[in-house]
This record gives structure tokens, sequence and C-alpha cells, in this order.
């Protein structure tokens, strides 16, 4: 498929995909207030080009835990992806590899992490749920060391299912739903951090689903490697905070001392130079690349990657930036959404 435009790929994808499908990729919970707000608090900041500079070469690449990236984004976890592809979880990570980035397996994802990895052996991450006691964790994490991944986030935002009313009335549950074993998430503390952590070693271990200073703080005192701000796409609770409105405070609490990855939204290459300018070293994206599975599989992903790329490249030349060190606060400001 000749895809031209990032927006062309969430036309199709909904044309393609059938209702239920297509209803999980977008949805939220309740309300699905944290959904809009997400897309809101990117579309509140407007950016403040500069010009009369040289910029006729411009530098996309940055690092994440060590590991080159193209450009600073990655795919998000999404558990589910086998409803739009028997395969997508391993052509999704294949996909962001060819394309010379990286993405994060679901420990829900379908057919099991020790198989995508199997299929697709270049650098990825491990995202956690806790689904059993301490030794079945233990247990887990031994086979992800073993399976070659880089690295865990532990997701820490998913103590209760949140109450998707779209999927309610619908009357439709992802199959993730349906496995055992939810009742531990809602244990995990910061104790279930400190036995993850010294289990995975030496893999690095982030936390996903941070949403306040105050919790960027304790993960730094917890010895955390990396950390992922995210609301679960507005899939969890409902009315919360937008992530990129976030982002300032934890960035803040943080100091400069570990790397942050934060998803929410992030949809076109303007989304990925508000974070960047506002303290984030990378972006994760999610339904854009569901969507991008959904018109072409594998092929799909890259080419929105690609297109991300172009949109990235040609709002950071027309801002007069060459670099993404260059970007900074003084890159945007707040404005009234349209």
């Amino acid at each position: 498929m000749d895809l031209q435009s990032l927006p062309e790929i969430m036309i199709e994808a909904e044309r393609r995909a059938p209702a239920e499908i297509w209803g999980h990729i977008t949805g939220g919970a309740g309300t699905e207030m944290t959904v809009r707000r997400n897309r809101l608090g990117l579309d509140s900041l407007a950016l403040r080009p500069r010009v009369l500079r040289d910029v006729s070469s411009i530098d996309m690449t940055t690092r994440f835990l060590g590991h080159p990236l193209r450009i600073p984004v990655m795919l998000a976890p999404i558990g589910s992806l086998a409803l739009i592809h028997e395969d997508a979880s391993a052509q999704a990570i294949r996909a962001a590899q060819a394309f010379g980035t990286m993405g994060f397996v679901s420990s829900v994802a379908t057919p099991g992490f020790a198989a995508i990895a199997a299929a697709a052996p270049g650098p990825k991450f491990f995202q956690l749920y806790i689904r059993g006691d301490s030794a079945d964790v233990g247990n887990s994490i031994d086979a992800v060391k073993a399976a070659g991944y880089d690295g865990i986030a532990v997701t820490v935002d998913s103590a209760y299912y949140g109450v998707r009313d779209r999927q309610l009335l619908q009357k439709w549950k992802p199959p993730a739903h349906a496995r055992p074993g939810k009742e531990h998430q809602a244990r995990v503390t910061w104790d279930t951090v400190a036995a993850i952590m010294e289990r995975a070693a030496p893999l690095p271990v982030m936390l996903k689903g941070i949403q306040t200073g105050e919790d960027a703080a304790l993960a730094v005192e917890a010895g955390v490697a990396a950390i992922y701000i995210s609301n679960h796409g507005g899939r969890q609770l409902d009315q919360c905070q937008a992530t990129i409105d976030i982002l300032p405070e934890v960035v803040s609490a943080v100091g400069g001392r570990l790397p942050i990855v934060v998803d929410g939204g992030f949809l076109r290459g303007a989304d990925i130079v508000k974070a960047i300018a506002l303290g984030a070293q990378a972006v994760a994206v999610g339904r854009l690349y569901a969507s991008a599975l959904a018109c072409a599989g594998e092929a799909g992903v890259v080419r929105a990657l690609e297109l991300l790329e172009g949109e990235l490249s040609n709002v950071m030349g027309l801002m007069g930036v060459t670099s993404l060190a260059a970007l900074g606060p003084q890159s945007v400001t707040a404005a009234r959404p349209a």
C-alpha cells in the first residue's frame, strides 16, 4: 500500500478494522477524557521557530539506554496486537528494527514473548505485568533474560483494569482480559520493584506508568534505569492529566539523572518536537503503529516511521534547529488549541 501521509494511515485503518477492534485501538476508560486530554495537551503547545539559520543538514539520531535510535521514537507495548494480525507483535518489532529503532513487547502479547523474541532477534524491551507471586515473576524474568531482551519496563499504572465503556457497550473485551492473575497487579509496591531489579540484573529496569513528579523522585531513589511517563493511553484511569503536561514536573524531579520516555497521543512529527523540547529523550507511539499494522502489516509500520521521520525533519528545519539537543523549553509556548 502506497501510504503518503500519517492521517491516511488512521483513515485507512478505521476502514479496514472491525468496529470492536478499532474501538479497542482508539478507545479509553470511562468518558475517555484522558484520551482527549492527551491530544489536547499536545495541541495546547505552539512551536517557536527561529529563522535565518543554516538548516541544510539535520541530525535526528539519539540514544536510549545505550541503544542508537534513528529518530527519538519507539513502539509502545500493546498486548492485543494479534487481534490485527496473528503475527502482529513480531511484525511490529521487526519493523522497528528494520527502520533503526526499538520497541516494547507486552507480556500478554501472543504467541508469547519467547516466540516473538525468536522471530525478531534485534534489540527490544520487555513490558512486564505482574500476573503471579514472587516466584512466578522471578521465573518470568529469568525467561525474559534467556530470550535476549535488552531491558524490562514494569507497568505500574494497572492495579485494576480500567472501566472501558466503549468495550462494555460493544459487549466485547480483548482476549488478554480473560487471562488469570490480574489480582497480583494490585499488590505491586516499591518492594516489588526492588525485587524485580535484583532478579533482572544486569538488565536495566524502567517503570512504565509514572504520572507525577513525586513518584518520579521515588523512582530515582529506587535506582531504576529510566522513567516511562504514561497514562496507558487513557485506557486505565479516566480524568487524568495529559502526559505532555506531566512531563515538565517529572523532568524537574528527575533532574537529568535518568532518561525519560513518554507516550500518550503522539501522532505527528511536531508532537515529537514538543516532547523533546520539554525534556524527554524519546517518545513511544502506540495507536499510530497499531493502525499501520492494520493497513499494511510490517511494511505499514516501517512506512509510518518513515513518514514520522520526514515530518520531524521538516519541523526541525522550519524551526531553525539542526539537532535534538538544540530543542528546549524555549522552543515551545502555551497556546489556545484550535
